[in-house]
């Protein structure tokens, strides 16, 4: 069995491996976008393919849709070329049962991939945004996607330059998207809905604030006209809606591929590419999926709540996204990942059988993460934790890695712990400085950039695009060494651009450097550290 248009012609051979096939003719649904697009996507990896593609085709299967969803790459060129076009843009979803089963489904909804980079390519989405019937634009791009400037305030060259050359063939994502708008306010300004779906706190308004200062960048140039800019920023003409999306989805794991070879499917093998994207034809992922986005949609949109989707107002959207980015699960799971490389472990099913893990997880969920989480009533705060400690995580069939998680830290700290912090500073009942494991969290995250592990042993650390600054800025620490650290953490503490909110006005910084000192004392003092914390 091959995954493209010609293998799935022998549908009896896929029913009998248990797949669920799509319903809606390939063929047409690609002429129907082509013709009347409706839904473009940036980012074209592993949870957009095996959750946000899933929801269209759904959609289509029901008759509720008929164009599909065209992605766009703007990091990874290799993505389009080595997964997308040998299988004509399908996805084989599989998800992982806490049984040890998988279900299987072919996501053929998505009806061309393209490369940003290639200036062909770039002349047919620009077409595609010139077309009045386009009604959405998404992205999963990471939150690192939308940064125009580095940890210290600065443009990045890449922001810096696209700023200086104007609208004709951007680098960087958020000049791509203003160079597309830019097309489709000269084609008729017809209104479009610009959807952040990625995993990081009020994502609409950071992704409005990447599109529009690269926009008013171009209008100090002369690239671009006022009136673009103040269609840009006129929200009943662009919009930006906010979201709320959670579904775990790792990396493709080898014993998925085997089974999957063992059943008959071909090609099934995973890559890596040269930019480190791990991919392959099928995506596994958890079964529980959520998506809660702000109904504001000028021009229109899909009917993703017939797909499960909760359409709702901004403020629900926040108080969605806040309970689980800030505390039920994006925090839980940064804490497992640093800890989880520094001791040594390779899945994070494998840590919840760790009596202190559990503990730390616990203590940041439940007693210091709830107590201020405003419930936003569509979803119950409790029921989600509990649905994440006792189900989710543990699922020892997710083969996801603390090493993944632990990717791009830096950017996720702020929000998933430093808005914590603020709800805390805001509270005039409550003390910042009472915090006991969220500044473990954070001095166990120091502890890992260090790149040894809790046995001495040199330890890789994930990609992070603050890594070489904070490795700058940590230099001459060392473990077993507690001394070394004197004085080195001041600025990095300070600095709330890094943690959203600067540690000594928490009065945090004092209590997360000793922790920090304590992790240092030699083999062992990472694990020591927590039982003396933990109560264990």
């Amino acid at each position: 069995m091959q995954l493209n248009y010609n293998g799935l012609m022998d549908r009896a051979a896929w029913v009998a491996a248990g797949v669920r096939l799509p319903k809606q003719d390939w063929k047409a649904m690609c002429a129907e976008t082509a013709e009347r697009p409706v839904w473009v996507h940036f980012g074209a990896g592993n949870i957009f393919r095996g959750f946000i593609a899933g929801l269209m085709q759904a959609l289509l299967d029901a008759g509720e849709a008929k164009a599909g969803i065209v992605a766009v790459e703007t990091f990874d060129d290799e993505v389009i070329e080595k997964i997308y076009l040998p299988h004509d843009s399908m996805t084989l979803a599989v998800s992982l049962r806490p049984d040890g089963g998988i279900d299987k489904a072919v996501n053929a909804s998505i009806a061309r991939g393209l490369v940003a980079a290639d200036p062909a390519q770039r002349e047919a989405l620009k077409a595609i945004f010139r077309n009045p019937s386009l009604q959405m634009v998404s992205f999963t791009i990471t939150e690192k996607g939308y940064a125009l400037r580095d940890m210290k305030g600065d443009l990045s060259p890449l922001a810096a330059a696209d700023m200086a050359a104007g609208p004709a063939m951007p680098k960087h994502a958020m000049g791509i998207v203003a160079g597309m708008l830019w097309e489709r306010f000269n084609a008729g300004a017809t209104p479009v809905a610009v959807v952040s779906m990625d995993n990081c706190s009020h994502n609409g308004e950071k992704l409005k604030a990447g599109v529009t200062e690269m926009a008013r960048a171009w209008q100090d140039r002369g690239f671009v006209t006022d009136a673009f800019v103040a269609w840009l920023e006129d929200e009943a003409k662009v919009s930006f809606p906010w979201s709320m999306i959670d579904k775990i989805t790792p990396r493709p794991a080898d014993s998925v591929a085997e089974a999957l070879r063992a059943q008959g499917f071909e090609d099934m093998d995973a890559i890596v590419t040269a930019k480190h994207t791990y991919i392959a034809p099928f995506v596994n992922a958890e079964i529980p999926q959520y998506l809660v986005i702000e109904d504001r949609f000028p021009n229109g949109r899909p009917p993703l709540e017939k797909a499960g989707v909760y359409m709702t107002d901004r403020d629900t959207v926040n108080n969605t996204e806040r309970m689980k980015v800030t505390t039920c699960l994006n925090p839980l799971h940064t804490a497992l990942a640093v800890y989880g490389c520094l001791l040594g472990y390779e899945k994070i099913c494998d840590e919840m059988r760790d009596e202190l893990l559990v503990k730390l997880v616990r203590r940041i969920g439940y007693d210091e993460g709830l107590p201020v989480v405003t419930d936003p009533k569509i979803l119950s705060p409790r029921a989600f934790i509990d649905e994440v400690v006792e189900q989710r995580l543990p699922n020892p069939f997710m083969p996801d890695t603390p090493q993944r998680i632990a990717c791009d830290t830096s950017q996720k700290i702020p929000i998933r712990f430093g808005e914590t912090i603020k709800s805390y500073m805001a509270d005039p009942d409550r003390d910042p400085a009472a915090l006991e494991a969220i500044p473990l969290a954070l001095a166990g995250w120091l502890r890992y950039l260090l790149g040894v592990d809790d046995a001495g042993k040199a330890m890789a650390v994930s990609p992070d695009p603050m890594l070489p600054m904070l490795t700058e800025a940590l230099a001459g620490v060392t473990p077993g060494d507690p001394a070394s650290a004197d004085g080195r953490l001041d600025d990095i503490l300070a600095n709330a651009n890094l943690f959203g909110v600067s540690l000594v006005e928490a009065g945090l910084k004092d209590k997360v450097a000793a922790l920090f000192r304590e992790e240092l004392a030699g083999p062992g003092a990472v694990r020591a550290t927590l039982a003396r914390h933990l109560g264990a």
